[in-house]
């Protein structure tokens, strides 16, 4: 039970990854294409960190796995914020 689990988070990962590049390479703009990034980062970061606990438990292993999640969570959202402003600051000094 455990292992098809694991198995079904970690194929909604690898879709999740694929439904972003497929919509990177869809979109036109640079700033679309960011969101898809930014998806990427958050669709497949909650399925690890469910797996992780699924597979151990609350142990400390899992812990360090949730809040490096989070942290990515943190620090993308903070890069795609600034790599948004840098890609419409850039648009305006054309």
């Amino acid at each position: 039970m455990t292992e098809a689990l694991v198995g079904a988070l970690l194929a909604a990962m690898v879709a999740a990854a694929w439904l972003a590049a497929a919509g990177a390479a869809r979109l036109r703009g640079p700033l679309n294409r960011l969101h898809a990034v930014a998806f990427v980062n958050i669709a497949c970061g909650l399925p690890l960190a469910v797996a992780a606990f699924v597979t151990d438990g609350a142990s400390a292993r899992a812990l360090k796995v949730a809040a490096i999640v989070l942290l990515s969570w943190l620090v993308g959202a903070a890069t795609s914020h600034a790599t948004g402003r840098a890609l419409v600051k850039r648009e305006e000094a054309r």
